[in-house]
C-alpha cells in the first residue's frame, strides 16, 4: 500500500464502455493512481462495460473525474430492431447513443489493506 492509497477517503465507480477501457488506463496510469477493474455486461444492448474501482482522496477527486470525463465519450451506435408486419418482418435501423460513463462516488468511513 502506497502513501496515496493510505489517504484514501473515497471509493469511485466508473461504469464504462470496453472500447474505452486501454485509455482510461493509461490515463490512471500516468496520473499514478491505484484502480481495479471488472468485466461486466450492461442491460441496454447487451454491450460489454468495464466497472473500475478507484479508491481517492478528497484532493485527487476533482482531477480523477476529469480523467473519466475526457477519456470515456459517447458515440452513435445502430441498432436493428424488428418491425413486425403480418406478411413479414423487416429490420429498422435505429440511431441510439451509447458509451459515456455511469459514476458513483461513496465515502470511506474505514479503508485497510490486509
Amino acid at each position: 500500500m502506497n502513501e496515496i492509497d493510505s489517504q484514501a477517503n473515497r471509493l469511485l465507480i466508473a461504469v464504462i464502455q470496453t472500447a474505452d477501457c486501454d485509455l482510461l488506463e493509461k490515463a490512471l496510469d500516468e496520473a499514478e493512481v491505484s484502480y481495479y477493474h471488472l468485466p461486466s455486461v450492461g442491460g441496454f444492448l447487451r454491450e460489454h462495460n468495464v466497472t473500475f474501482l478507484i479508491g481517492c482522496s478528497d484532493e485527487n477527486y476533482v482531477s480523477i473525474k476529469n480523467i473519466l470525463i475526457t477519456t470515456c465519450k459517447k458515440r452513435i451506435s445502430f441498432v436493428a430492431t424488428p418491425l413486425e408486419n403480418p406478411t413479414v418482418t423487416m429490420p429498422f435501423i435505429a440511431e441510439t447513443i451509447v458509451g459515456g460513463i455511469n459514476f458513483f462516488s461513496l465515502d470511506l468511513d474505514h479503508f485497510e489493506e490486509i
